[in-house]
């Protein structure tokens, strides 16, 4: 497994994707495969953001987008990701929460 692929821990309530390293134009796909294929089966998602240590726009359309289809919950996002969707105001529409468990348990 590389740095920038997501794991699934599937024997939580809900899926729970955690990325980890940069998420750029060059590593986004990926991802973007991977909740895919998890929003198929599933209209709700935790995106762990605690392993990611940058995200650019591309990341921050991947969100994005992900918001308006389903159920997104990010939970525990590293100092990067507070500071990308801070600065466009995404953190004010986003449900965002301090851990996993917390994500899980809303």
């Amino acid at each position: 497994m590389t740095a920038n692929e997501p794991t699934l821990p599937w024997s939580a309530p809900l899926p729970v994707v955690a990325p980890t390293g940069e998420l750029d134009m060059e590593s986004i796909n990926p991802l973007a495969v991977e909740i895919e294929a998890v929003l198929a089966q599933h209209d709700s998602i935790v995106l762990d953001a605690s392993g990611i240590t940058f995200g650019d726009s591309m990341f921050l359309r991947l969100v994005l987008s992900i918001h308006s289809a389903a159920d997104l919950r990010i939970a525990a996002p590293s100092p990067a990701v507070i500071r990308l969707l801070g600065v466009v105001g995404a953190d004010t529409v986003l449900r965002i929460y301090p851990t996993v468990e917390d994500a899980l348990a809303a």
